[in-house]
């Protein structure tokens, strides 16, 4: 078993902030892995001689900040981690992914031609009514589905979209190469809902769980062209954006780390 480390209790260091990177250390080196359940906050208050309100503040604050996770009744586990992705603006969440070493599948759910609600006509600049196709697919890492992807492009604009391969291309890549829209402006919004039903079937959720949805209004010279919208298990994904605001432009300048050993 690795020897603990102690707290130092008269050095300038507060000591829950020592507890705290002692218990990062433990889950960044495996010691503690994902799904493992850890001590309880007295079982921690006396291993390292502090006062229960100090454990339980530690183990709140990891909580909080998704690295543990609190079962009422049960016990503390440790958190699956989250996979780091950004905005599609710049980079397909596929491409994201697979830069990072992921395995990924998609799966289509659906590809057709819907009518345009009076949102989907509002983002799309469209009558009402207007024929959409519609692309819908399960993005999964290493078996597991992480996203679901629904994607609306006005029908006059590419006429075989539901035909295409949108399994085994990424479809920002179709629509640039066969249909000339090519991105010159895209415009995100992102929230917090509970996921519905039916995406939770997909999703291997449970009616209710939190997921993070992420809609992009993509547009060129012309006007827009696509709307999507994107949702994220939030217990799997973390979103990042970091942007390069030199002469005034905002480019995303993400570099993506390759996948952990």
């Amino acid at each position: 078993m690795t020897q603990q480390a102690a707290l130092d209790k008269h050095g300038p260091v507060p000591l829950y902030a020592q507890l705290d990177e002692i218990l990062r250390s433990r889950i960044a080196s495996g010691e503690w892995a994902a799904g493992m359940m850890v001590p309880s906050e007295n079982a921690i208050a006396r291993q390292y001689g502090i006062s229960r309100m100090t454990a339980r503040g530690v183990l709140n604050s990891l909580a909080d900040e998704g690295l543990l996770v609190r079962v009422p009744g049960k016990g503390t586990f440790v958190a699956e981690p989250k996979i780091q992705t950004g905005s599609t603006a710049f980079h397909g969440i596929r491409a994201q992914l697979e830069a990072q070493g992921f395995a990924t599948t998609t799966r289509l759910v659906r590809a057709e031609q819907v009518p345009a609600t009076p949102r989907l006509a509002r983002q799309l600049e469209v009558p009402p009514e207007t024929e959409l196709s519609l692309i819908e697919r399960v993005r999964s890492v290493d078996g597991e589905p992480i996203s679901l992807h629904r994607s609306w492009v006005p029908t006059s604009l590419a006429s075989d979209l539901i035909e295409a391969d949108v399994v085994g291309e990424q479809l920002c890549t179709i629509l640039a190469r066969d249909h000339h829209l090519r991105a010159t402006r895209v415009t995100q919004q992102l929230e917090s809902v509970p996921v519905t039903e039916a995406d939770a079937e997909l999703l291997g959720l449970a009616p209710g769980q939190p997921v993070l949805v992420l809609e992009d209004t993509t547009s060129n010279q012309h006007g827009p062209y696509e709307f999507s919208r994107i949702t994220f298990r939030g217990d799997r994904i973390r979103l990042g954006f970091t942007f390069d605001l030199t002469n005034g432009e905002v480019r995303n300048e993400r570099v993506w780390p390759t996948r952990p050993a």
